[in-house]
C-alpha cells in the first residue's frame, strides 16, 4: 500500500523504489499484488510515467488517508508526552469560515505549533472520506448518519436593516410592512423567498414580498444591508454582531425565527486523533456558551 501511495505522489515506480530502497521491479511487483488480489486496474504505467484509473484514484485517497492515520498512532504511541502534531483538514461554510474561524484557527495554532491546517472553505456538500477533510463545520440539520456530530454553538435566523433604511421607510413594525419592503434574500437557500415569522400565537406569517436583490453568499448581503439597500433576512453568526453594535435594527424581535445548530462533523472511528480531538475541543471552548455573534459589544 505504502508503495502503491508513493508511486502516485512521486509520478512513477521508479520514484517510488527510490523512497524505499527497492528496484523499480519489486515496486511494480507490490502495485502488481495489490491489483491482483482486487482484480481491477489501479493506474496505467509506462516506463516514463503513470496515470489513475478512477477505482485507483478512489483507492489512493483511502490508502493515503489510512497511511497517514498508520503514522499518526505510531507517532502518539511513541512519544511519552503525546504531542500533538501533523496536518488537520478542515472544511467550513464560506462565510462562517471567513467571518469567525481566522482568530479561532490562530489560537489553535499558538498552542499546537506541531499542527499545520489545510482550510476548506466551500458551500457545497463534501464527502469527507472522499476529499480526505478530517473534520467540517455544518449548518443545519445533518444527512450523515455515519459521522459523529460535536455541537458548536446555536444559531438564530434574523430579519434586520439599517438605522438609514428605516429612517427612508418607516420603523416595519408588523408583517403587512416587511411584506411591502424591499428583500435583500440568499438566493442559495432551500426556499429563497420563505422568510417565516411564527407569532405568540403559534401562527406562522411568510414574508414574499419583492426581492430587490439576490446574492449566493450572505456576507455581501449584510455589507449591503449596512449600505441601507434593503432588508435582510440570515443567520445570527452573520447579522448579529451589527445588530448588537447597533449598525443594524433586528425587526420584529417578539416573532420567533427558526434556528439551526452549527456542529463539527467527523467520520466514526473507534480512535480519534489527537490533533481532531483537540481542534474540536478547542471549537467547543471558543464558540460555546454565549457565541461571539450573540454577546453586547464591550
Amino acid at each position: 500500500m505504502a508503495v502503491f501511495v508513493a508511486a502516485v505522489e512521486e509520478g512513477s515506480l521508479s520514484g517510488a523504489a527510490r523512497r524505499f530502497g527497492l528496484s523499480v521491479s519489486m515496486a511494480g511487483k507490490h502495485v502488481s499484488a495489490i491489483e491482483e488480489e482486487l482484480n481491477v486496474r489501479l493506474m496505467q504505467r509506462t516506463t516514463r510515467k503513470l496515470s489513475l484509473t478512477d477505482v485507483g484514484q478512489a483507492y489512493y485517497t483511502r490508502c493515503k488517508r489510512i497511511l497517514e492515520e498508520y503514522e499518526d498512532a505510531n507517532r502518539e504511541a511513541g512519544d511519552a508526552q503525546h504531542s500533538i502534531r501533523g496536518v488537520l483538514r478542515v472544511a467550513a461554510p464560506v462565510t462562517f469560515g471567513a467571518m469567525h474561524l481566522g482568530d479561532v484557527v490562530a489560537g489553535y495554532l499558538d498552542r499546537h505549533p506541531g499542527v499545520a491546517l489545510e482550510i476548506m472553505l466551500n458551500d457545497r456538500y463534501v464527502d469527507l472520506l472522499t476529499e480526505g477533510i478530517d473534520v467540517a463545520i455544518r449548518i443545519g440539520r445533518l444527512l450523515d448518519s455515519d459521522l459523529v456530530a460535536r455541537r458548536l454553538a446555536p444559531c438564530r435566523m434574523l430579519i434586520c436593516a439599517s438605522p438609514k433604511f428605516l429612517e427612508r421607510h418607516g420603523a416595519l413594525s408588523n408583517v403587512e410592512d416587511l411584506r411591502q419592503a424591499p428583500r435583500l434574500a440568499f438566493s442559495e437557500a432551500v426556499s429563497s423567498g420563505d422568510w417565516t415569522l411564527t407569532d405568540a400565537d403559534g401562527q406562522a406569517h411568510v414574508i414574499d414580498g419583492p426581492v430587490l436583490m439576490a446574492a449566493n453568499n450572505t456576507q455581501m448581503l449584510l455589507t449591503a444591508a449596512l449600505a441601507g439597500a434593503g432588508v435582510a433576512y440570515g443567520p445570527s453568526f452573520v447579522f448579529g454582531e451589527s445588530i448588537a453594535a447597533g449598525e443594524l435594527v433586528a425587526l420584529l424581535p417578539h416573532y420567533k425565527t427558526s434556528e439551526l445548530t452549527i456542529q463539527a462533523v467527523y467520520p466514526t472511528k473507534r480512535h480519534v486523533s489527537l490533533k481532531l480531538r483537540s481542534f474540536v475541543d478547542h471549537l467547543i471552548a471558543s464558540f460555546g456558551g454565549t457565541p461571539p455573534w450573540d454577546r453586547s459589544p464591550a
